[in-house]
C-alpha cells in the first residue's frame, strides 16, 4: 500500500506543482479578460459614449447572474456533485462564450446592426430588478453597454465557478502539504494578469495609430481559448490522480441541502465570508477605476512621437522586465542556498527599479498601475509558506485591512497633493500602488487556506460557492456605486482626466475599516472557539 501511495501524481512535488502550474495559468488568462477594459475607460467614453455610469453598470454585471440567479450557489452544488475536472472545463467554456459576445458588443460589426437597435429599444425597463434598484441595465444606456453586460454576465458565471474550482482542486492535491503556499502562488501567478492586461489593452486599442477598443477585446478571448485549453489538460490529469489512488470522484458523495444550513450557522464562516466580501469590494472594483484615477490625480506629458517611449516596441521590453520582477522574486522563495536566494532577490528589485523608471519615462497611467501584483508576486509565497508552518492567519487578515485603508486614503487626500509635482506624484503612486498590492496578497495567503478549517470536506465547494456569493454580492454593487458617485460628485465634468476621486477612494477606506472590526473580532472568535486560524496547516 504505501509503495502504491508513493508513486501516485499528489505524492510527486513536480506533478502537484504541474496541475497547480495549469489552473493558474487558466486563472492568469480570465483576470486579464476580467479587466480587460479598465485600463481603456477614457476610449471607452470617445468611440462608445460611455459615461461613469454606463462603465460601472457594465462592469458589475459581471457578477450578476452569480448574486441575483444565485448561479454561484449552483456552481458549488455542481462542482460537489460532478467534480472538479469536470467544473473546470465547464467553466472555461462558459467564460469563452460570455467572451465572445463582449468582443462582439463592442465591435465595428455591432454598430448599426439589428442586434443594436434591438437592444437600444429594449432592456431599459426590468420589472422588479428596477423596483429593487438591482437592474443590470437602465434607460438610456448605450446599446453597446447593454450587450457587454450580457456577455460579462454570462463570462462572470464561468469566471466565479472556475474559482471556486481552482480552490476546491488545491485542495485536493495540497490537503496536508503546503496547501497555503499553493494557494498564494496560484493568486500571484493569477494577478500577473492584472498587470498583463494593464500593459497590453492600451497597446492593441492603440496598435497602429488607429484606436480599436475591441482589439483589446479579441486579445481576451484569445487568452480565454487558452484557458479552457488549460482546464482540458487538468481533466485528464485529474482523472489519472483519481485512477491511481482509486478515489471517487466527488460526484459520488451525495450532496445535502442541509449541508448548507451547517455551513451558515458556523460564525467563523460568516466572519470569513463577511471579510472576503469587504475586502475584495475594496479591490476588485478600484482595478476597473484605477487607471483613470491616477488619469486625473498625475501630471502626465506624453512623450514625444518619435521617441523610443512612445513606440510600441517599449510596451514589449517593459512587459519582459516585468516577467523578470515576478519570476525571479517568485523563484527567490525556493531557494534552499543563501547565495542563490539573494542574487534572484537582488534581481527582481533591480528590474522592478528599471521597471518603475521606464513607466515614470512612458508617461502611462496604465503602466504604473501595472506594478500592483508585482511585490505581491514576491511576498505571497512568504506569507503562504508562513501559515503552512507557522499559522496565524486571521492576524494577516487585520494587517491586510491596516494597509487597505492606509492605501485608499493616500489616494484620497496625499497623492492630489503632489499634482504638477511629475517626480513626487509618480513616487507616491508607485509606493501606494506596490503596498496596495502586497496587502492584497495576504488574503489568498491565509484567508482561502482557512476555509476547510471551518467546514466538512465533502462540502468545501459549496461552502467556496457560499463566500464567492456573498462576495459577488460586493462586486456587483460598488463598480456601480463608484461610477454613480463619480456622476453625482463631478457634475458637468466631460473630460475623463479630470474627475475628482475623493468621495469613491474615501468609501473603499470605509470598507477597509469595517474590514479591520471583523478581523479583530474574528480573532476573538477563533480563540474562544478553536476553529485554528492562527494555527499552521502543517502539522
Amino acid at each position: 500500500m504505501t509503495e502504491t501511495i508513493k508513486k501516485t501524481l499528489r505524492d510527486s512535488a513536480a506533478m502537484r506543482w504541474t496541475a497547480l502550474l495549469l489552473l493558474a495559468l487558466a486563472m492568469f488568462c480570465s483576470y486579464i479578460f476580467m479587466d480587460i477594459l479598465s485600463p481603456i475607460k477614457d476610449l471607452m467614453l470617445e468611440t462608445r459614449g460611455w459615461d461613469s455610469t454606463a462603465f460601472g453598470t457594465m462592469q458589475g454585471s459581471e457578477v450578476f447572474l452569480n448574486v441575483f440567479v444565485f448561479f454561484l450557489i449552483f456552481a458549488g452544488i455542481i462542482l460537489d456533485k460532478m467534480g472538479v475536472r469536470f467544473t473546470a472545463v465547464l467553466s472555461g467554456a462558459v467564460m469563452l462564450t460570455g467572451a465572445v459576445i463582449k468582443w462582439y458588443a463592442v465591435s465595428e460589426a455591432f454598430i448599426g446592426s439589428g442586434l443594436e437597435t434591438w437592444f437600444t429599444n429594449n432592456l431599459n425597463y426590468i420589472p422588479i430588478f428596477e423596483e429593487l434598484g438591482v437592474s443590470p441595465f437602465y434607460e438610456g444606456m448605450p446599446a453597446s453597454a447593454k450587450f457587454a453586460a450580457v456577455g460579462f454576465m454570462i463570462f462572470g458565471c464561468g469566471c466565479e465557478m472556475a474559482g471556486i474550482t481552482v480552490s476546491r482542486g488545491i485542495v485536493k492535491w495540497f490537503k496536508g502539504r503546503e496547501m497555503a503556499l499553493a494557494m498564494g502562488s496560484e493568486m500571484a501567478l493569477a494577478r500577473l494578469g492584472v498587470a498583463t492586461c494593464m500593459i497590453f489593452s492600451p497597446f492593441f486599442a492603440k496598435l497602429g495609430g488607429h484606436v480599436s477598443v475591441s482589439r483589446s477585446v479579441a486579445f481576451g478571448v484569445v487568452l480565454m481559448c487558452i484557458a479552457l485549453i488549460m482546464f482540458i489538460v487538468y481533466f485528464f490529469m485529474d482523472k489519472k490522480l483519481d485512477s491511481q489512488t482509486g478515489e471517487a470522484e466527488e460526484k459520488d458523495d451525495p450532496f445535502k441541502i442541509s449541508d448548507i444550513g451547517k455551513i451558515l450557522s458556523d460564525s467563523g464562516f460568516w466572519l470569513v465570508a463577511l471579510l472576503c466580501v469587504l475586502y475584495y469590494s475594496a479591490i476588485f472594483p478600484f482595478q476597473k477605476y484605477a487607471v483613470n484615477m491616477l488619469q486625473c490625480n498625475l501630471t502626465l506629458t506624453p512623450p514625444a512621437p518619435d521617441s523610443f517611449w512612445a513606440s510600441p516596441k517599449v510596451t514589449i521590453v517593459q512587459y519582459i522586465i516585468m516577467l523578470v520582477v515576478a519570476a525571479a522574486g517568485f523563484a527567490s522563495n525556493f531557494q534552499k542556498k543563501a547565495k542563490a536566494k539573494y542574487s534572484l532577490l537582488c534581481l527582481s528589485i533591480v528590474a522592478l527599479v528599471t521597471y518603475c523608471y521606464m513607466g515614470y519615462m512612458r508617461q502611462s497611467a496604465e503602466s504604473i498601475f501595472a506594478v500592483f501584483p508585482l511585490l505581491a508576486v514576491l511576498i505571497t509565497p512568504i506569507l503562504g509558506s508562513y501559515v503552512d508552518h507557522k499559522g496565524k492567519a486571521a492576524s494577516m487578515l487585520v494587517l491586510g485591512s491596516l494597509l487597505l485603508i492606509a492605501c485608499h486614503l493616500t489616494f484620497a487626500f496625499i497623492l492630489p497633493m503632489f499634482k504638477g509635482n511629475a517626480i513626487g506624484g509618480i513616487a507616491i503612486a508607485y509606493i501606494t500602488i506596490l503596498v496596495l498590492g502586497s496587502s492584497f496578497s495576504l488574503v489568498p495567503a491565509s484567508l482561502w487556506p482557512s476555509v476547510p478549517k471551518l467546514v466538512d470536506a465533502k462540502v468545501i465547494g459549496s461552502a467556496y460557492a457560499l463566500i464567492f456569493w456573498i462576495q459577488n454580492i460586493g462586486l456587483w454593487l460598488f463598480p456601480l456605486l463608484i461610477g454613480k458617485v463619480l456622476d453625482k460628485t463631478n457634475p458637468g465634468v466631460t473630460d475623463p482626466t479630470k474627475y475628482d476621486y475623493t468621495a469613491p477612494l474615501v468609501m473603499l477606506a470605509c470598507l477597509g475599516i469595517a474590514a479591520l472590526v471583523l478581523g479583530l473580532i474574528l480573532k476573538v472568535v477563533d480563540k474562544k472557539k478553536g476553529i485554528g486560524l492562527e494555527e499552521p496547516n502543517i502539522k
